[in-house]
């Protein structure tokens, strides 16, 4: 059996976000329950992503940041496995 950390979903995300050209800065904000990450693409696309390990859901306070994120116009992701990183990609690539 295969264990995978969200430390290692995180570093599969940088490292496809690279490939296209963008970045995957690690977001550290003074608001708690704020997305891990700000994914920038070429463009001027910005997604947020809060990565949990597989299985794990997010916390309320981080429901409503998500929310809050949606409100103003921000697509906010929750990644928790490969697959969903694969299909994140391939939507940040349209």
């Amino acid at each position: 059996m295969i264990v995978i950390f969200e430390k290692d979903l995180e570093k599969r995300l940088v490292r496809e976000i690279e490939k296209l050209g963008g970045e995957a800065l690690k977001f550290n904000s003074t608001k708690s329950g704020m997305p891990d990450r700000l994914i920038l693409i070429p463009k001027g696309r910005a997604y947020f992503v809060e990565m949990k390990k597989p299985g794990e859901k997010p916390r309320p306070l981080q429901l409503k940041r998500k929310r809050d994120l949606e409100k103003l116009g921000f697509q906010v992701e929750v990644i928790d496995s490969i697959d969903q990183i694969d299909i994140f990609i391939k939507e940040v690539i349209k």
